[in-house]
């Protein structure tokens, strides 16, 4: 196995709040973008995520 991907496994594959920050910040025109270049399925369950995050109730990742 190489060096990379064992130091992978030794840190979080996703940083979600992270990336909440991150898609927070983007421009409308950068939002579609995304949206085009992810596909519906996956812009749907970001944008799920999103509202998650705002009202509050997403599940602590500790408790996945």
């Amino acid at each position: 196995m190489s060096t990379v991907i064992s130091e992978m496994n030794k840190i979080e594959r996703v940083n979600l709040k992270r990336l909440a920050y991150i898609l927070k910040g983007l421009s409308l025109a950068e939002f579609e973008t995304l949206e085009l270049l992810s596909g519906e399925v996956a812009f749907g369950s970001i944008n799920q995520s999103l509202k998650e995050l705002e009202a509050g109730a997403g599940i602590p990742i500790d408790e996945w």
